[in-house]
């Protein structure tokens, strides 16, 4: 009951400030700190914003990509320069120490597919940022991995949205976690394919 109003609450709160004069900065703000610090991703209000906005997709989905990326290279930085200052707290709060383990050991395999894949799916993408810089990650690798995963996760979306409007953003919402565990299961599945 708690979580069903407290969603309700966030789907109003993005509504309203979606036709906002300020919703490109919100847009920029939520975006940045959802790959670094705060808990909730930039998806419904990009989505929200679109509904209204629908024929600057391209734009809105673009400055959601970069902004988070920006976002993504500060979570690095908390990473590789202050972690014991930052980054353990952030993780500790949000109780993400196994993760930090199993970012560890992925990319140990993996580097590239690890942040790619954070940042594509519902995988929490801060704790990859974070860990990519306490784990002195290749920065290009770093980069480029992250441009690709935000920048696709976020065109689709707003494609999507471009094209079907506020029906498909219902479905969106409803299986965004299902459709992109199926498109890491086909990432898995064609890197054991390449390796074997």
């Amino acid at each position: 009951m708690f979580f069903e109003r407290t969603k309700e609450k966030i789907a109003k709160w993005f509504m309203m400030h979606a036709e906002g004069p300020r919703a490109k900065l919100w847009l920029v703000i939520i975006s940045f700190t959802e790959s670094s610090i705060f808990p909730i991703p930039p998806d419904p209000f990009l989505m929200a914003i679109l509904l209204v906005k629908k024929d600057k997709w391209l734009r809105y989905s673009l400055l959601v990509a970069v902004s988070s990326v920006a976002g993504g290279l500060f979570g690095y930085a908390i990473g590789f320069l202050f972690f014991d200052l930052f980054g353990n707290p952030i993780v500790s709060f949000y109780n993400l120490e196994p993760q930090l383990i199993s970012a560890q050991t992925l990319f140990n395999e993996n580097a590239f597919w690890a942040i790619f894949t954070a940042a594509f799916t519902p995988v929490p993408y801060k704790i990859f940022t974070i860990a990519g810089g306490l784990f002195h990650i290749n920065l290009i690798v770093f980069i480029l991995a992250s441009v690709l995963g935000r920048g696709i996760r976020f065109l689709i979306i707003g494609f999507l949205m471009n094209v079907f409007g506020e029906r498909i953003g219902k479905i969106i919402v409803k299986y965004f976690n299902t459709a992109t565990l199926v498109a890491v299961l086909v990432i898995v599945i064609y890197i054991l394919f390449k390796i074997f």
